[in-house]
């Protein structure tokens, strides 16, 4: 991207990597310098918490708080009864309202630490879609709206050609989605004056279609931005880990282990990473992110103490950091590790390792568990095993430790 901005939100947006597409880098540049441009990203509510693959997202909307601009966040309470089928082989399971109702309330926690929630004019809000479309007269909506699609122009873009080409079925139900999420843009430009829609690449074909409609109906100017689809190095999914998604409510996620996630940065990864995620300058990015051999695991410090740092408090972040310095430079265990409770009902019989792991979040089924039994990744008190067994009362009594890999840990207590 040879574009140089002029309005700080694009020239942050750009210099830190978060940008895939827009839909015009010029027209919204200009926008931007007019002042306060409220923008939005929307999350459909299909888990009582984001995990760390939406924190791209997130950082977009407080960086463009901290440059002047206004955030919203949008809860899909109506999508979420839809399902957004992009890039996805299957229809997503339908939720009732008061699951959905459920996970906004749990997602709302996550937005806190990174904005800043008010009136004022760069202050964020959050709105629910369920507000216009849960009431929507479907003759009205087809007759006002509808006409403004192509089904042509829908059946062309990636997200739904790749599932027909692969021959596996799309609802008419999943096919509505993209149709609601551009009356979502709509219904923000007239309420909020949103000029702008934010989100992942893989959903560049529905807000186009969000921006194209709002254009056409208003006859103003919109614009569409788009993040990249983060993998890491070695091409995982960014969000997942071997024990399961890595999410940000600290009730479902201890800080210990988010901390730990950021800390396994693999070295091809730390600079991008410390641009995205953290406040850092860039120099200081380049500087870390270039450390080679041993050094490098101080800029992955650094990187887990910043991150952590934003969402759960500095205080969190100096205790994860103290216990993996007990538990891998000391041999200690460490207080702020995760820790699973047995009790003694379970151990009439002996309860198995395997099932210790899958319950400590170490692996994600007794299936995975066996397998790192297997390949010799899991240890007990420190001591490689290499296949599941029994443990009982008198063992677990003083309580055990077991590890995953050598850098993911759990105790285990009986209660």
């Amino acid at each position: 991207m040879t574009y140089h901005p002029k309005s700080e939100f694009l020239r942050v947006m750009l210099a830190r990597g978060f940008v895939a597409d827009c839909t015009d880098y010029q027209a919204l540049d200009e926008a931007l310098l007019k002042g306060a441009m409220p923008a939005y990203i929307g999350f459909d509510a299909t888990a009582t918490s984001l995990h760390v693959g939406s924190l791209i997202q997130i950082m977009m909307l407080r960086w463009l708080q901290k440059t002047g601009g206004k955030p919203i966040v949008l809860m899909g309470g109506g999508t979420t009864k839809v399902g957004d089928p992009s890039f996805r082989a299957e229809e997503r399971p339908l939720l009732t309202d008061a699951q959905i109702d459920s996970n906004i309330e749990g997602i709302k926690r996550a937005f806190s630490p990174y904005v800043r929630f008010g009136d004022g004019a760069s202050d964020a809000v959050m709105v629910n879609n369920a507000q216009w479309l849960d009431d929507l007269n479907y003759l009205s909506f087809l007759r006002d709206i509808g006409r403004y699609f192509s089904v042509n122009r829908m059946l062309s873009f990636e997200s739904v050609k790749s599932r027909l080409d692969r021959e596996q079925s799309l609802s008419f139900l999943e096919f509505n989605y993209m149709i609601l999420q551009a009356y979502d843009f709509l219904e923000l430009h007239r309420r909020y004056g949103c000029m702008l829609q934010m989100g992942g690449s893989d959903q560049w074909g529905n807000i186009v279609n969000g921006v194209d409609l709002t254009r056409r109906v208003v006859e103003g100017e919109v614009f569409g931005l788009t993040s990249p689809l983060l993998t890491t190095s070695d091409g995982k999914k960014m969000g997942k880990s071997a024990g399961g998604a890595i999410w940000l409510n600290g009730d479902m996620l201890p800080p210990y282990e988010f901390w730990q996630f950021w800390r396994n940065t693999t070295d091809a990864d730390v600079e991008r990473f410390l641009k995205l995620y953290t406040e850092l300058p860039l120099d200081e990015c380049a500087r870390l992110g270039a450390l080679q051999g041993s050094e490098i695991n101080a800029a992955k410090i650094v990187l887990a103490n910043e991150v952590t740092t934003l969402l759960h408090g500095a205080d969190a972040a100096m205790a994860a950091e103290a216990t993996a310095k007990s538990v891998f430079e000391q041999g200690g265990v460490g207080e702020e590790l995760t820790t699973i409770t047995v009790t003694f009902d379970q151990l009439s019989e002996g309860i198995s390792t395997a099932a210790l792991f899958v319950q400590a979040g170490l692996a994600a089924s007794g299936k995975d568990a066996k397998r790192l039994f297997a390949d010799g990744g899991a240890k007990v008190n420190d001591i490689v095993e290499t296949a599941p067994r029994l443990i009982g009362e008198d063992e677990l009594r003083n309580g055990i430790k077991l590890t995953a890999g050598k850098k993911r840990h759990a105790l285990v207590k009986l209660g």
